[in-house]
């Protein structure tokens, strides 16, 4: 019996319950335990006499049997013998951790609600490879790691229990003896499923996924609806201050944002929601970009399944779910991933490669094979389990470098001496190449901020695999020409061309977001120079240009109708705002060109293709004026834009255009619905055999005031 020596510090699943002819059961608090058996009287268990918590009874273990156990004070109480059940690991489990390569990784791992040897209750199993003892406590345990240590399987590193009892909604952690036999902090569980409202952060037992979904058609579509040809326009929203309740200012539940968010998005003709992480997290202000429950969807909003219930009512709506997800750091609260077992296990133990000081968190080992599956599989289970249509990456350029943010001498060259992390490269190749063969026809999009190559190409063709990447260098450099006054616009004429020259080189999302919206930066009606009614000229002006650019379109919300402060995202949008007629203007010109890009292939087909874009006037920067022709496939009507971004109404400005006759003016972001003075061309122009801009025919245009107009052939 010398090894229950290990009973209170180390390793007691070796010893605990059926043994032989002897069952031993550990229970710290009791004052005497009995032996329940099937038609037979209760049997008293000794207590040993070296370790008063073990109480020791002759008992063959293959029969069933229970504790009768009685506390020092209150009454007598029976349970389940937790060791008395299998493990539930099977081998191939084992080995595909092992190796670091389970892609249902959440499937073994984690807390789970199942039924076992007859009894109900909940099968938890956590990766903890140098520690001296896991065990999982709780109120069903009083929170005290001497009555659940769980059982080490083998060389795998993880360690599991089940819990006879146990049963959803639980709250739970581990503790965790490191190998020196320090206590460590109580961790929350690295693949949990729920967690507690914050600021408490207990994981909680829940069912992760939905249990009614009803989106079969919508699955079975999306492939057609994220591809490079379609019409791809992106609402990005943060779920807890889109919308604030009229009773008290509380955010919305994932129950009310699926009626009402998911209603509005539809109304305003957006294809895809995008929303910032809602894995669970610590700190509101972080707004999901610091998260711990890597896969818990917030509680804030609800439970895992009326998340679901949220995305499900989107796709029967007709509208993709994209998340933001974070795989680039992790917070270092004492309850999360950092340093889990006493060691630096998903981080690395040099701060020069596993510490950001930028947003002080922790880097994860993307060379440590287990590492990389957790953040592999977790990818898988959002797209999976929840039925998201894609997941935007987060900071994936400071995943790329290993200098990134860092001065000489705070960074670890690679093996070559160079600065790419080639172990965060292969990983994000390889969660492509899983998730783009597992999951059907999602997406993925970097938000990539250098000119790092091929971040949307195919793996097998040298790239990193993403769908798409956003397009930071054409937002900086039109924002910065937005942002002039019109007088000067014209000697940074370039910054609204230059976005052309590699248009085609990635597949691209043009993005306007919550980025641009925070820290000091203001909103978008307030980067827009002059007067109020230059102001929302200038913006309408703007969202015209990106809206008929190549490149899939994404918005931040509150922008769609001009909110005039900086985004809080303590307090719900000012929607009051949409009763005055500028900013509802703004809204439904958003609107009216969500219809136009998602109703002509023109305006969406060849967005990631130079087949689709040729310049008519790139060159007039003396009167700021730029027009593109953008085209479809064979059988679609081109489609011809010109933008003024100068307050003076242009008459007689003569344009080329691709094909003779009758050019219906279909759109002008300077018509009195939107605000504006209601000037152009009366609804269509025909043109003449004059040669201009390369093309056999031309036409003579009013060109509004800090204006854009579209015609299409008819």
């Amino acid at each position: 019996m010398a090894a229950l020596a290990e009973a209170r510090h180390g390793d007691p699943f070796a010893m605990l319950g059926p043994h032989g002819d002897h069952v031993l059961a550990l229970l710290p608090e009791a004052a005497e335990v009995w032996l329940l058996r099937p038609r037979a009287k209760p049997l008293p268990m000794q207590r040993h006499p070296d370790f008063g918590a073990l109480f020791i009874a002759r008992h063959d273990g293959a029969k069933p049997y229970r504790l009768r156990v009685a506390p020092p004070a209150g009454d007598p109480y029976e349970i389940d013998d937790p060791y008395r059940f299998a493990p539930l690991l099977g081998e191939i489990d084992e080995y595909l951790i092992g190796e670091g390569t389970h892609r249902h990784l959440w499937r073994a791992l984690g807390a789970h609600l199942v039924r076992h040897g007859g009894a109900e209750g909940t099968h938890f199993a956590v990766w903890a490879p140098n520690a001296r003892r896991v065990s999982v406590v709780g109120d069903f345990n009083r929170w005290d790691g001497r009555v659940h240590p769980m059982r080490r399987r083998g060389a795998t590193g993880v360690w599991e229990l089940f819990l006879p009892g146990v049963a959803e909604g639980a709250v739970y952690k581990y503790e965790i003896l490191g190998t020196d036999g320090a206590l460590l902090p109580l961790k929350a569980d690295p693949v949990g499923f729920g967690a507690e409202l914050p600021p408490r952060t207990g994981s909680v037992v829940r069912r992760p996924g939905g249990a009614d979904w009803q989106d079969d058609d919508w699955l079975a579509g999306r492939a057609a609806r994220n591809a490079i040809d379609a019409p791809i326009s992106v609402y990005e929203v943060h779920l807890g201050s889109w919308r604030r309740s009229s009773d008290g200012g509380r955010p919305l539940s994932y129950l009310e944002l699926a009626d009402q968010l998911v209603g509005y998005a539809d109304w305003m003709g957006f294809t895809h929601i995008e929303l910032l992480p809602v894995s669970e997290h610590p700190f509101d202000g972080s707004w999901g970009y610091q998260p711990i429950g890597m896969y818990a969807p917030t509680v804030r909003h609800g439970t895992p399944q009326e998340f679901a219930a949220l995305v499900d009512a989107a796709h029967r709506r007709g509208i993709g779910v994209i998340a933001d997800w974070v795989p680039g750091h992790f917070p270092t609260d004492a309850h999360g991933l950092g340093r889990f077992d006493g060691t630096a296990l998903y981080e690395h133990a040099d701060p020069k490669e596993g510490f950001h000081t930028d947003w002080n968190t922790l880097i994860y080992n993307y060379g440590r094979a287990e590492v990389s599956n957790y953040l592999i599989a977790n990818a898988a289970y959002w797209l999976e389990e929840y039925h998201l249509d894609g997941l935007r990456v987060d900071a994936v350029a400071s995943m790329l470098y290993r200098d990134y943010s860092r001065r000489a001498g705070e960074w670890v060259p690679n093996k070559d001496g160079g600065r790419e992390n080639y172990e965060a490269i292969a990983f994000l190749r390889q969660m492509n190449r899983l998730v783009y063969g597992q999951v059907p026809g999602i997406l993925t999009a970097a938000e990539e901020s250098t000119a790092f190559p091929g971040v949307s190409h195919p793996v097998d063709r040298g790239g990193l695999g993403f769908g798409y990447k956003w397009n930071m260098g054409w937002m900086n450099d039109t924002l910065s020409y937005m942002q002039k006054d019109p007088v000067h616009r014209r000697h940074h004429h370039n910054q609204m061309t230059f976005a052309i020259a590699y248009a085609w080189s990635e597949n691209f999302i043009l993005p306007i977001s919550h980025d641009e919206v925070v820290h000091g930066k203001g909103s978008m009606l307030g980067k827009m120079p002059g007067d109020p009614t230059a102001k929302f000229a200038n913006l309408r002006a703007y969202y015209s240009f990106m809206w008929t650019h190549p490149g899939k379109k994404l918005l931040f919300m509150g922008q769609e109708f001009a909110q005039g402060r900086e985004w809080n995202h303590d307090a719900g949008l000012d929607w009051h705002l949409c009763d005055r007629p500028d900013h509802r203007g703004v809204q439904l010109l958003v609107r009216d060109l969500n219809r136009l890009y998602r109703d002509l292939p023109a305006l969406h087909r060849d967005d990631c293709r130079g087949e689709g874009f040729e310049w008519l006037e790139a060159d007039d920067a003396e009167r700021s004026v730029f027009a593109f022709v953008r085209r479809g496939g064979a059988g679609d009507a081109p489609v011809v834009v010109v933008a003024n971004f100068t307050p003076v109404e242009r008459r007689g400005y003569r344009v080329g255009f691709p094909a003779p006759g009758r050019w219906s003016e279909i759109f002008n972001s300077d018509a009195a619905v939107y605000g504006g003075g209601e000037r152009g061309n009366g609804g269509a122009v025909a043109t003449e055999p004059v040669a201009w801009h390369r093309q056999a025919q031309s036409a003579p245009l009013t060109l509004p005031p800090l204006g854009v107009i579209v015609f299409r052939q008819g």
